[in-house]
Parts: structure tokens; sequence; C-alpha cells
């Protein structure tokens, strides 16, 4: 069985190392092109061609890939896998392998079809998660399933750290999957369209701090958002990113403003009042600064009791 494997993130190359591992053949690897990063704006490969490289893999890249049907068609290849790809797939792709083509999905699905189900599982306080392998079909995510595997989500994980397990997690299914492709044990189930639910793409508007929302929401929403885009919170429109909260339990919290600073001290940290209680920024990063703890960063004085985090509206 002759395998071409698509993807492009970090989040693709542990599933691909497992195929080969597994000792399963991947005659190409297709990944988005080279593109610029940082502030330097220095262009850079994905990391899926990284590691395809390093394995003497043959790395396709197309702008467009609807327009190479003729040329993965002559690598006769039996099946294409993919993971977290970033193009749509046309029929003329579709049909251009036997055995079909497989994608592995950052999600129980149908639950968080789209482009940013890890963040949003996280964002909606998801107590569990999963990796769904289904065969792709022309819809968004609407393929029939295969295989599913769930995993909980911690307290305080956040995106980085779910990814990374979720992505070893896409790599013992869709080795499994694999085995199943392989010899003809392939059961498929339909999706229940009622429980469907699709989520955007991130970014970096979705990613304010607003204390006026309950503790809970604001820690969901900081994990969610780290490492990328990062949430932030805005006070007297100095913006600062928010990389960890820590819930309190303590205090009586009706004497404050939302938003407010109720301590700002190397002893007790950063502690801002939320719409159900106080919560403690743990690590925390002035615009153009250093990424700090929340107590190193009080001892530098740059917030004080009184002072507020203010929502700012998406317009102003």
């Amino acid at each position: 069985m002759k395998i071409i494997y698509a993807g492009t993130p970090e989040f693709s190359v542990q599933p691909l190392k497992a195929i080969l591992e597994n000792g399963f053949d991947v005659c190409a690897v297709i990944t988005q092109m080279d593109k610029p990063q940082g502030r330097k704006a220095i262009i850079t490969p994905p990391a899926l061609k990284v590691f395809a490289q390093k394995c003497d893999l043959q790395v396709l890249q197309f702008d467009k890939i609807r327009n190479n049907v003729e040329n993965l068609r002559s690598f006769d290849a039996d099946i294409l896998v993919t993971c977290a790809y970033g193009q749509i797939l046309t029929e003329d792709i579709l049909n251009v392998f036997p055995l079909g083509v497989y994608n592995i999905h950052a999600s129980l699905l149908p639950k968080y079809r789209g482009a940013s189900p890890i963040q949003c599982a996280i964002l909606n306080g998801e107590s569990n998660t999963g990796i769904t392998v289904m065969k792709t079909e022309k819809g968004l995510d609407t393929g029939d399933v295969l295989l599913q595997k769930s995993l909980p989500i911690g307290e305080y994980e956040n995106t980085k750290q779910l990814s990374d397990r979720l992505a070893l997690l896409g790599g013992e299914c869709i080795v499994k999957a694999l085995q199943e492709i392989k010899n003809g044990n392939v059961s498929l189930s339909k999706q229940n369209e009622e429980q469907a639910t699709i989520v955007k793409k991130i970014n970096k508007q979705d990613a304010q701090i607003d204390f006026n929302q309950c503790i809970s929401y604001i820690n969901n929403k900081v994990r969610a958002f780290n490492p990328l885009p990062v949430a932030y919170a805005v006070c007297n429109d100095v913006f600062y990113n928010v990389y960890s909260v820590e819930k309190l339990q303590q205090g009586d919290y009706n004497i404050f403003e939302c938003g407010e600073i109720v301590t700002a001290d190397v002893k007790n940290g950063l502690i801002v009042q939320a719409k159900d209680g106080l919560i403690k920024i743990t690590e925390i990063q002035q615009s153009g600064g250093k990424r700090l703890s929340g107590k190193d960063f009080c001892n530098g004085r740059k917030l004080s009791v009184g002072q507020k985090f203010v929502f700012k509206e998406k317009n102003d």
C-alpha cells in the first residue's frame, strides 16, 4: 500500500513519524509553500517539510493542489492521508486514490468541524476531546468516521500542550486505521448532522480578555490562545499578553470593580477582580517587553493597585 501524506504544521509531524515507524510505504509528502515568518519576515519552511526532508522523503509543495491532479496520479499511490494540510481537496483529487483519502482531525466529530478544534474545545470548557480518522469527502469534515479515540483535557492545559498530546494520539489512530484499511477491515459510520458544530479560524481580536466575564471563562480563553494568538488585556492603553492565570478562592470580591488590580507586589503577585472572584495572572508580557512570571513582573512596578484593565471594543 503506497501512501502520500499531506500536512503542514508541527501537529502533522508526529502522525507521519508513527506511519514511518510502523513500516508503511510513504512515497511522497505534500505540504504548503514556504512562507515569511516573524518580524523580519524570514522565509521559513513548514514543520512537516523539515521533518520529511530529514527522512529523505520526496516533498511536494503546491500553491494550489487542485491544479496538480496528474502530478499526484503519477505516483500511483493507493491512499492519501491528510493532517492539518490547509487546502481544500477537490473531487478530482479525491478520485486519484483507489483506497480513498483519510483525514486526521483533532476533535470528536461531528463536534468542532473546521479550523480551530483544539482551541475551541478549551475555550468552551470541554472536559475531553480526541482524534477522529474520517474518510474525506467534499464537505467540511463531514466524511464517514473510521475510528475515534478520546482523551481528557487538563484544567490548566493550554493549546500547545493539548496539541502535543493529540498529535501523539493522532499517530496511534492513523496507524490503526491504515492497518484496518490494508487488511480490508474498513467499517465506516455516518456522522450525526444534528450534533455538528463548525468553528472558524482564531484571530487576535478574539483573544482580548474581558474581566467582566467569569473566572472559568477567562482561564479557558488564556489557555486556548496560548501559544497563538495569545490572550491579552489592556490597561491605560498599554497591551499586556497573558500566558497563564490561576483561580483564587479566597476573599470578598464584591468590594472591587471588574478589571481592577487588587494586588501587584512580589509577595502576592498580580491579582485582578473578575465577575465572580479574584484571578491571579501568573505569566505576563508588556507590549515590547519580556515574558515574565506575575511576581517578577510586579517587581518592576509596571502596574499598581487600583488601576483597571478595560475591555476595548473591536471598533475602537
